[in-house]
């Protein structure tokens, strides 16, 4: 099939780069004693939550998938770790490098 031919795909493109214009073009031409309401505002606060998670899960779960496997093991318990030591440590650098640690572990295993 011919991309070009597929009107659902251009008019998904075409959707999406009107999205995002009026998004950039609105604070330019928006007045500016016009005021965010405060439910988006609220719902800003949950951006990042969602987002995140949709560009790592992808990642841990799929990326250097072992032959035969639906999954990739070893990062999705890497993950878990590095979740767990967040969650109880509060501290960016030691999730990381246990993260790592982890990680690397498996793979000097298998």
């Amino acid at each position: 099939m011919n991309i070009a031919n597929d009107w659902v795909t251009i008019a998904t493109i075409l959707g999406a780069g009107a999205v995002t214009l009026a998004i950039r073009v609105s604070f330019q031409i928006l007045p500016a004693s016009w005021v965010v309401p405060s439910w988006f505002t609220r719902a800003l606060k949950y951006v990042a939550v969602a987002v995140l998670p949709a560009l790592v899960l992808p990642d841990v779960l799929f990326r250097d998938v072992p032959a035969g496997d639906v999954i990739n093991v070893a990062r999705v318990v890497a993950a878990a770790v590095a979740m767990l030591v967040a969650w109880k440590t509060r501290q960016i650098f030691l999730t990381l490098v246990v993260g790592m640690l982890v990680l690397w572990g498996f793979r000097l295993l298998g």
